[in-house]
């Protein structure tokens, strides 16, 4: 009489949050999109334009710098682009022997950019920086760092077509993929795109107010996406 293999209920509760845990994962990615929106409305328009998250637009800007273009601020890119790599190193370096997904050290460094953000937002509430000074400078390498941090986590939980911190390949892949068995990834591209859109939006409202609300939202977002992501996932 052949055997019959039943799966175990803890088979079954290992393997049900899992699908669960794609989902969440794909919410709180999609919400740091939100916040890099913000974070990158505060770079350009409040600190002397740049970008302290989507690089690409850095080095477009530098280039046109080197070219002879006036009135960029070469430091501050330069400063932002190798901010934004060490930032991407150093948590690369540390989540090398992470397991893949949400992990503890995901957490972790999801709470440190959240507490870098809000740092930079204190301190702006409390010198009051024009966008000209050098403490400027400072603050947007600083959070370029914070972001480079964010960018590389993301990169661990791996969720398709949501970096966080730029959305030029996933509007690609919504227009290549318009068509065919891939359609149905929209439900996923076409969030991230209106969330990072929304982000800068927001980001541009509140800094009609004051710059430090709109790096305080951003904080928030992140602060709250580490510590739902970890009670998810452990729980």
């Amino acid at each position: 009489m052949p055997t019959t293999y039943q799966s175990s209920p803890a088979t079954i509760a290992r393997s049900t949050p899992q699908k669960d845990h794609r989902r969440t994962h794909l919410i709180l990615m999609l919400a740091l999109t939100f916040s890099t929106g913000v974070i990158d409305a505060v770079g350009y328009l409040g600190l002397d334009r740049v970008f302290t998250a989507n690089m690409t637009g850095n080095v477009v800007m530098l280039g046109m710098a080197l070219a002879g273009s006036e009135h960029l601020p070469v430091a501050r890119l330069a400063l932002a682009l190798v901010g934004f790599v060490v930032g991407a190193a150093v948590a690369g370096r540390w989540l090398r022997t992470a397991p893949a997904g949400w992990s503890r050290r995901t957490t972790a460094l999801l709470g440190a950019v959240a507490g870098i953000v809000l740092v930079m937002s204190l301190l702006l509430l409390r010198v009051g920086v024009h966008p000209a000074d050098p403490v400027g400078s400072i603050i947007t390498s600083i959070l370029a760092v914070a972001m480079g941090v964010q960018a590389a986590t993301a990169r661990l939980v791996a969720v398709k077509d949501v970096t966080t911190v730029v959305v030029t390949s996933t509007l690609t892949a919504l227009a290549a993929d318009s068509s065919g068995g891939a359609a149905g990834l929209w439900r996923r591209r076409a969030p991230a795109v209106a969330l990072m859109l929304l982000g800068a939006a927001a980001g541009t409202g509140l800094l009609r107010w004051n710059i430090t609300p709109a790096l305080l939202l951003s904080s928030v977002v992140t602060a709250g996406v580490a510590v739902v992501g970890h009670r998810v996932t452990r729980g």
